[in-house]
């Protein structure tokens, strides 16, 4: 794949993290996203797994940050979202995992009323809906996460697929 397209689709997944759409990724998206998922699975945020999340947001905006925002003005805009994927984590899709990891771990957490450590594939969908993927792709997406057929997704799945949907040209 020419690198243009890989650009472009990076670009595409920008909207993901910008969850209130104003063009830029801050550290309210992460918030506004575990809000959302709290609010989604009826979790307290002062509970545990709501404090764990709020903390995972934190952590995944703080390493994003890291990588993406080159002027230091708390915000990455469409162009450094692209230019950190592409110029850091492209050949080391790993680093944008153990970015991810924290508030993926808590996420799936919340999904997860039972807390053996796996969520349903519907539950997955439920959380991919609630982080602004379509329907449609999140419902095919968590299906593909079960691997062996069990209905359970775990974190291992979750973790190496976002890192590669992110990352990796398709």
């Amino acid at each position: 794949m020419v690198s243009s397209e890989y650009e472009r689709r990076i670009a595409g997944r920008f909207a993901t993290f910008d969850q209130d759409g104003n063009g830029y990724i801050d550290r309210a998206d992460f918030s506004v996203a575990a809000k959302a998922l709290l609010a989604e699975f009826g979790t307290a945020a002062r509970s545990d797994k709501g404090q764990a999340l709020y903390v995972g947001a934190e952590a995944f905006w703080q390493g994003m940050a890291g990588i993406a925002d080159r002027d230091g003005d708390q915000r990455i805009t469409r162009e450094e979202f692209v230019n950190g994927a592409v110029k850091r984590l492209r050949d080391n899709p790993d680093r944008f995992a153990e970015i991810a990891r924290p508030f993926l771990h808590a996420a799936l957490a919340v999904a997860d009323p039972d807390g053996d450590g796996a969520a349903t594939v519907e539950d997955i969908a439920r959380v991919l809906r609630i982080l602004g993927v379509a329907q449609g792709i999140a419902d095919t997406a968590a299906t593909a996460l079960d691997t062996d057929g069990d209905g359970r997704i775990g974190e291992e799945e979750i973790v190496s697929a976002f890192a590669r949907y992110f990352t990796v040209p398709e």
